[in-house]
This record gives C-alpha cells, structure tokens and sequence, in this order.
C-alpha cells in the first residue's frame, strides 16, 4: 500500500492545476476501509495540499463492514469523511457466503450502530438481489432489515456474472442457474415499489435517496436480531484477498506519528476548514449522492488511481488498470495514461441521452430535437408507457427503467428513430453505474 499511496501523490502533482474547487470527493472503487487510520490521515492531507476543496465538500468512503471499528469510524470522522457507503451486499450469511464476502451479518449490524454511534448522519448501503434461489420475500426482509438503520441512500444492485470472475466461471460451468429475466424484472419493480413506499425517491436505476426530514415507514426490527458502492479506487478490489483488520484494532506506531507530526499534517483533526463534517444539502432535496449526479450530468471529473477516469471539457482519459504498472509509471515520472478519447459532439449528445435517461430527472427535449422525426418516437414512447413529458424532459417511467440502455437508440439518427417498433418484449437491460 506504501508504493500505492507514494504513485497516488506523485499523479496528484500532474494533475494539481487541470482543474478548479472541488466540492465532493470519493474514495472508493475498491475497498479504502484497508487502509490503516495513519495511512488515510496522509491521503487526505495529501490532497488537501494539492487541491482547492469547499468547505461544503461530500467526502464519501467506501467500506466494508469487517473493516469498520469504532477506532477507525471515529478517525474517519475527526479527518472530515461525512458519508459512508458500506457494502452490505445482503443480511443473510447464507447469500454472503454465495457471493464471496468476508464479513458476515453480525459484523454488518455492529459496523452499522457503530457509523451511528460516532454521528455518521449520512449512510449510504449497497445490496444484491436477484442471486440463485432468493425469493421476494427474503430480499423484502433483507430491505426491511437495512431500513431499520434508516440509511440516507441505498443502492440497489442486480447480480451480474462478469466472465472471467469466480461467479462467471461457476455460471459457465453450469453450477449456477441465474435469476430468469421475468425474476429480474420481479425484483426490480418490487424494489422500487417497496422502497418508494416507504420514503426513498428512485432518483437512478438503481439509486434511492431517502427524503429529508423523514425516518421512514421502516417497520420496527431490532438490528440484533437481523437473519445471520474525486474517485480514488485503492489498490486491490472489493474481493481483495487481503485479511480484514481484527474487530480490536488499535492506531499503529506509524499512525500516531502520521497523526501527531503537526509538521506533515497542520490542522488536519477537526480541520473544518478543509471539510465540513455536515455538509449542506441542496435545498433540502433527498439525500441524493453528489458525487454521482456529477457523472450522470456528464459535469467535469478527477480519477486518480489504478484504472480511474477522468473527463473534463469533451476529453476522457484513463489510467493503466495494473498496480505495478501504474506505479512504475509514476516512479519514472510519466503520467500513468492507459488511453484517451476525444467525443464528438454526437457522441456527448447521446451520452448526454444514454445519462438521463437512467434519473429521473430524464433528459431535455433539446437532445432529442437533433433526431430527425423525435416527435414520432417520442409519442411513440410515451404511448407504450415508457417516458413522460415533465417541463419540457423527457423522463423515464418505471417501466422505462427497465429499458433505459435501448430508450436512446430509438434517438441515434432518422431511420432508427422513425422506423424501430417501441415494444415491451425489448429485452431487459440494467447496466451498472456508469
């Protein structure tokens, strides 16, 4: 991790200059929790030194809950994180087993009263449906039991099998029998209409955001009793094979000298200078994911890390994806590109689409005018159910979610969007977060 976070300073030089203030910051993509306390005290100073923040800055941290402590949920704090998102993944210790998670649902319970314990007032949980063998009614008792913490946001995923995975290659071998399309269609609806029941607006695919001011109508569970994800991936993903830290992890030597050298690190516990521990909301509206909206809005973007994207100004750059790789790059001093790409104004527009058209805030019809014959498919669209007209946008319906990769190719030039048949039997399409 050394080398890591010594490659991680040197690219934060290259780019110091390419942007302005920043107002969210992410760390996450892989798992930041392995990180000692020392480790991510010198991160976030580091950054603070390179980079202008507002002191209204979202900074979110990626967790995994065999991971979290009160120590380290505390040092988090004290350094400005002020939004957890934690990979819950499920509250049953039979599906965590399946998908290959260290932790299991008691350490999940206990991360979880301890994020609340040290004044985490914003908790944003990742869950899987969809797995082999799970019915509704156990997903709808895994979301029951994540309401009972009434996290600000959830995101709720679909099981996918990527090749080249343990899961893809137990699907290839036929030891795995994936959830039907119909299931998956199941699933998704009765997410979104479960969760919008009780108070989260369904503001992305696969995105919640619980409205402010309100608890919701979670029933009353006791967590104990419960049934035993600026980008900055670290090095080593989710399913890292690297041992979690024990439950009693104390601060290290090196993290006392990190946290204590007022020299190397000046004002950095308590600096609310830097970041706001309660940053302000946005009109009070739900508690959205800054962070992402910045993606799906195609605003400019930072990634620093192994494999990170960047985007500024029609012009997305990527890192080299292999650790070594990338920090003998930075060793040498070049900049560790793997490749770039220039958007032509076509390519933005439908990405443009490709976005909102995954909100609800959908897109404005100025993207869609561009297209020879829109007003036919769009009428055509809103006849089969699968967008609305809001102020002047074109916005996905909950069926149009459900197709949300095909609704902007029906956009793409006169022909596909004058002749292609809008239909409900379009197959089923729910990529992951861009």
């Amino acid at each position: 991790m050394s080398p890591w976070l010594e490659a991680l300073e040197k690219e934060a030089a290259f780019c110091q200059d390419r942007f302005g203030v920043f107002d969210t910051l992410y760390l996450g993509g892989g798992t930041p929790s392995l990180l000692t306390a020392g480790q991510m005290a010198h991160l976030l100073n580091s950054l603070r030194r390179r980079f202008a923040f507002s002191p209204n800055t979202e900074v979110t941290l990626e967790a995994n809950p065999d991971d979290l402590n009160q120590m380290k949920i505390g040092a988090y704090r004290d350094l400005g994180v002020n939004r957890l998102s934690v990979g819950v993944q499920s509250f049953h210790d039979r599906e965590l087993a399946f998908l290959g998670r260290r932790h299991n649902t008691r350490q999940t319970v206990e991360a979880l009263e301890a994020a609340r314990a040290a004044g985490f007032a914003n908790l944003s949980l990742d869950l899987i449906y969809g797995l082999p063998g799970q019915s509704l009614e156990g997903w709808r008792k895994t979301l029951e039991q994540a309401l009972a913490f009434h996290p600000e946001h959830l995101s709720c995923y679909q099981l996918t099998y990527e090749p080249g995975t343990p899961l893809g290659r137990r699907k290839a071998r036929g030891e795995v029998i994936p959830a039907t399309e119909e299931e998956e269609r199941d699933f998704f609806l009765f997410t979104s209409r479960f969760l919008e029941d009780h108070d989260y607006l369904h503001y992305e695919i696969s995105n919640f955001a619980r409205q402010k001011g309100r608890l919701g109508q979670a029933p009353v569970i006791n967590p104990k009793d419960a049934t035993p994800t600026l980008t900055l991936p670290p090095q080593g993903g989710g399913d890292s094979a690297v041992a979690s830290l024990p439950h009693n992890v104390q601060f290290t030597a090196n993290d006392a000298q990190f946290l204590a050298n007022e020299e190397f690190c000046p004002r950095l516990i308590n600096n609310q200078g830097s970041f706001n521990r309660k940053p302000k909301t946005e009109n009070r509206k739900p508690y959205f994911s800054r962070h992402n909206r910045k993606y799906w809005r195609h605003i400019p973007y930072l990634g620093l890390g192994p494999g990170a994207h960047s985007f500024q100004e029609g012009v997305r750059w990527w890192n080299v994806a292999s650790v070594p790789q990338y920090c003998q790059s930075l060793a040498r001093g070049e900049a560790p590109l793997a490749d770039r790409e220039i958007l032509s104004p076509e390519q933005l527009r439908l990405e443009a689409l490709y976005l909102g058209l995954r909100t609800r805030e959908g897109a404005p019809l100025d993207l869609l005018r561009q297209t020879r014959g829109w007003e036919k498919t769009l009428t055509n669209l809103q006849k089969s159910g699968l967008v609305e007209m809001r102020r002047d946008r074109a916005v996905p319906t909950l069926e149009g979610f459900l197709m949300a990769d095909s609704l902007p190719l029906y956009f793409m030039d006169a022909d596909m969007g004058k002749d292609m048949a809008v239909t409900r039997e379009t197959p089923l399409l729910l990529a992951p977060d861009p």
